[in-house]
C-alpha cells in the first residue's frame, strides 16, 4: 500500500492504535505504540527512540534514532484487542535521515539494489522452511552453583511412563518418528492450522504443514518463496505469530536449534533462486538441469561457507545441530536429491520456473535479513568470478570411508570457528556497501562476548557425569 491507501486501510478495518516494529541486530522484533492519529506524523517525519537501549547498536551520548514506516507493509495485528495497525519500519540516523548501517532491513534492501547493479538478475527469491518445536512447558536456569534445563510434552517419547490423570493412553512419538505422523501420535495438527490461519490473516501464503522428524511436538510450516526483503519480513511474522499461537493455547515454541539431546534438531533449509525480467535463470543444461550461472553460484556458498554460518547458524547452539556423523548437513557438497549433502538441488519438477538449489546448513535462529543478504552476497560472487563447486556428490555421504570422508570439506564446528571465517573472509561482502566492516565488526564482537564466551564460562551437567570423579 501507497501513504494514502494505508490511511483508507486503517479507517476500513477501524484501527484505533499503530504498532511500529523494527528489527534489531540479532533479528527479533522490537515494537512501539502510538495512536492511530499519529499515523500521518510517522509515515512523513517517523518516530524517535532510543537506540542505545538496544544490543550492539548506539552508545548512549548518541542514542537517538528514528524510524520510518514502510507502509506496503501495513496489515491488522491478529492478536492484540484493541484494532491495532501493524507496521514494519526502516532505522535511520536522525540527523542524515540516511539508512542506519546496522538496521538490518536496510541492510537487506542494499543487498537487492547490489544485485541490480550487477545486471546479473533484478530479483532473489528466497524460500525458507522454518522448523520449530512446540513443548507443553519448559524450565530452566543458570547459576554459579545450578544449571538445568527441563522439557514436556505430552507426546515426548520420554513419558510413556508417566501418570496423566491416573492413567497413560501411549501413542508418544518415538525419537526420530516423527516425520508426517497422523494423530493420536501428532497432537499438533489442530494448531499448526491455526498458525497457518493466522500466517494468511497478514497476507502469507501458506503450501503445507506437517510434523516434523523429532518427538515432542517438532513441526514445520512452508510459506510459499518471495523475494528476499519480503520473505525476511515474513519470517519475523512467522516466528511470531507461532511463538503467539501457541501461547494462546497453553503451549510454549521454540525456533532453538537443539533444545533437546538425542533427537533431530531444528533447521531452516532455504531455496534460492535468481531472476530477470521475469524468467528464472537457474535453468540450463548442466548438472541436475541446471544452469551454468546456478553451478557458479553453488560455487560461491560452498567457497564462503564458514563465513556465511557466521550470519545463518549465529548461536551457540546451532553447532549443537550441526555436528559431523549425523543427519545434519555439515558437508560441503552439493547434489541432485541427496539430503546428506549441504546443498540440494531439488528434482519434484522439470519445470524451469522451479530450478533452485537448497542450502540446508541454516537455522532458524538466524536474522533472515542478514543471513539472506550473506547468502545472496555469496552467490553473487561466486557467479562474477565462475566459482565452479567441482563435482556433485550423489553417494551417500554416511556410508562414506574415512579416506573419502576426509576429502569432503565440512562447515565450522562452532560459533567461535564461524566467527573467525567470517573475521578472515568478509571482502565478497562489503561489495555495494551492502554490509559494512563496522557491522562485521560489531557482529563478532557481540557474538564472542555476550554469547559465546557467557557459554564457555559455565559447566554443564554432562561433565559433572564425565568428570565429577576424576
Amino acid at each position: 500500500m501507497k501513504p494514502d491507501e494505508l490511511q483508507k486501510y486503517a479507517e476500513k478495518h477501524g484501527a484505533k492504535m499503530i504498532d511500529a516494529k523494527f528489527v534489531d541486530f540479532l533479528g527479533s522484533w522490537r515494537h512501539l505504540t502510538f495512536p492511530i492519529e499519529r499515523l500521518q506524523e510517522g509515515l512523513e517525519d517517523g518516530y524517535g527512540f532510543d537506540g542505545s537501549s538496544v544490543g550492539g547498536w548506539r552508545a548512549i551520548n548518541s542514542s537517538d534514532m528514528l524510524m520510518l514506516p514502510d507502509p506496503s507493509t501495513g496489515v491488522m495485528d491478529p492478536f492484540l484487542t484493541t484494532p491495532t495497525l501493524s507496521i514494519q519500519c526502516d532505522v535511520v540516523d536522525p540527523m542524515t535521515r540516511e539508512p542506519y548501517p546496522r538496521c538490518p532491513r536496510s541492510l537487506a534492501k542494499r543487498a537487492l539494489n547490489h544485485l541490480k547493479s550487477t545486471g546479473v538478475a533484478d530479483t532473489a527469491y528466497f524460500g525458507p522452511e522454518a522448523e520449530f518445536f512446540i513443548f507443553d512447558a519448559v524450565r530452566y536456569g543458570t547459576a554459579s552453583h545450578d544449571n538445568f534445563f527441563q522439557i514436556d510434552s505430552d507426546e515426548g517419547a520420554w513419558n510413556t511412563g508417566r501418570q496423566e490423570g491416573g492413567r497413560n493412553l501411549g501413542s508418544k512419538t518415538p525419537i526420530k518418528g516423527g516425520y508426517c505422523a497422523v494423530s493420536p501420535l501428532d497432537t499438533g495438527a489442530d494448531l499448526r492450522t491455526k498458525m497457518v490461519m493466522t500466517m494468511q490473516q497478514v497476507g502469507i501464503i501458506i503450501e503445507t504443514h506437517h510434523h516434523e522428524v523429532a518427538t515432542a511436538g517438532q513441526a514445520e510450516i512452508d510459506m510459499k518463496y518471495d523475494t528476499l526483503l519480503k520473505m525476511a519480513d515474513q519470517v519475523l511474522w512467522y516466528k511470531h505469530i507461532v511463538k503467539n499461537v501457541a501461547r494462546q493455547h497453553g503451549k510454549t515454541a521454540t525456533f532453538m536449534p537443539k533444545p533437546m539431546f538425542g533427537d533431530n534438531g531444528s533447521g531452516m533449509h532455504t531455496h534460492q533462486s535468481l531472476w530477470k525480467g521475469g524468467k528464472p535463470l537457474f535453468a540450463g543444461d548442466a548438472y541436475a538441469g541446471m544452469s551454468d550461472m546456478a553451478l557458479f553460484y553453488i560455487g560461491g556458498l560452498l567457497k564462503h561457507a564458514g563465513a556465511i554460518c557466521a550470519f545463518a547458524n549465529p548461536t551457540t547452539n546451532s553447532y549443537r545441530r550441526l555436528v559431523p556423523g549425523y543427519e545434519a548437513p555439515v558437508n560441503l557438497a552439493y547434489s541432485a536429491r541427496n539430503r546428506s549433502a549441504s546443498i540440494r538441488i531439488p528434482m519434484y519438477s522439470a519445470s524451469p520456473k522451479a530450478k533452485r538449489l537448497e542450502l540446508r546448513s541454516p537455522d532458524p535462529s538466524c536474522n533472515p535479513y542478514l543471513a539472506f543478504s550473506a547468502m545472496l552476497m555469496a552467490g553473487l560472487d561466486g557467479v562474477e568470478n565462475r566459482i565452479h563447486p567441482g563435482e556433485p556428490l550423489d553417494k551417500d555421504i554416511y556410508s562414506l570411508s574415512p579416506e573419502e570422508l576426509a576429502e569432503v570439506p565440512t562447515v565450522p564446528g562452532s560459533l567461535d570457528a564461524a566467527l573467525d571465517a567470517l573475521q578472515k573472509d568478509h571482502a565478497f561482502l562489503l561489495k555495494g556497501d551492502v554490509f559494512s566492516t563496522d557491522l562485521i565488526d560489531a557482529w563478532i564482537g557481540y557474538k564472542r562476548e555476550v554469547e559465546a564466551d557467557h557459554v564457555r564460562l559455565r559447566p554443564v551437567p554432562a561433565e559433572y557425569q564425565l568428570y565429577y570423579d576424576c
